[in-house]
């Protein structure tokens, strides 16, 4: 009778332990994006529902502030460990950590041994191990079903750079505004960067037509600055929606940059372009 030898799983089969850095290092860095996009959406939204109701002033006071932005990032947190299957037990400890540092800072605040910028920075800070400590302590836990991937889901992971450009410009749609002659320099300064250090930039022609970007937008901005008012707002405006049609073209060819990043520049540019024009007809 032949016996068999079973060989133990090499790295590339073995599976990834639950409880390992790199799956620990992996749950916190998505709770901190998951984080940063709930104060990005929905802090906007605290004044549209303050101000009628008269209460806008309060969301100045730092414990208030502190207060909202605890919510604002438990409630993108939520959504993203609900979206990954996590229990509820783990949500509340987790928003625990959101509020607790704050809850804890509160009562030196009111008795005048902490200012107000203290207050907020240490709340921060003590967010950090406290969200470490939640997460050790679910490490082992697995999701109790795997992750819904729908249609709807699936695209919008696929356009996750489309949606982060969303995220970051919703205060631009509520309260639109002019940008300065000089923002048009970053424009062609980003590929210029990330294309030098991809080594992108050797291709035929490639060094010229960035340079050519670069340019362009410097002379649209030396000329905006020279007309200045509402001329130089339009010249502003017409060069973030030029250059949405240059990160279009090169996320097409896949040219200089990750298509992420050109997908994300293209939504952010166009949204910014828009908003400008917004700020000026609204004027």
């Amino acid at each position: 009778m032949t016996q068999t030898r079973t060989h133990p799983p090499t790295s590339a089969t073995a599976p990834r332990r639950a409880g390992g850095v790199t799956h620990l290092l992996r749950h916190l860095g998505e709770m901190a994006l998951a984080m940063i996009a709930g104060m990005l959406l929905l802090d906007p939204v605290w004044p549209l529902v303050a101000d009628p109701a008269g209460l806008g002033a309060a969301l100045d006071r730092p414990e208030v502030a502190a207060l909202v932005m605890a919510t604002d990032m438990t409630a993108g947190m939520t959504v993203w460990m609900r979206y990954r299957r996590h229990p509820w037990s783990a949500c509340a400890e987790m928003a625990a950590a959101m509020y607790v540092p704050f809850l804890v800072l509160l009562a030196p605040y009111r008795a005048g041994l902490l200012d107000g910028d203290a207050m907020m920075l240490g709340g921060h800070l003590l967010m950090v191990p406290a969200m470490v400590l939640v997460a050790l302590r679910h490490r082992h836990d697995r999701p109790t079903a795997p992750p819904r991937r729908g249609r709807l889901l699936a695209a919008l992971a696929r356009r996750w750079p489309a949606g982060l450009a969303l995220l970051m410009t919703v205060d631009n749609w509520v309260s639109p505004s002019v940008l300065a002659p000089w923002t048009l320099l970053v424009l062609p300064a980003g590929y210029l960067i990330i294309g030098g250090y991809r080594h992108r930039l050797r291709g035929p022609g490639m060094p010229a037509r960035q340079l050519a970007g670069l340019a362009a937008w410097s002379a649209l901005a030396l000329v905006a600055v020279a007309a200045g008012g509402r001329t130089a707002a339009w010249l502003v405006a017409l060069g973030w929606l030029a250059h949405a049609v240059w990160d279009v073209v090169h996320h097409r060819r896949g040219e200089v940059v990750p298509r992420g990043y050109a997908e994300w520049c293209a939504v952010l540019d166009a949204v910014l372009g828009v908003t400008i024009i917004l700020a000026l007809l609204t004027d």
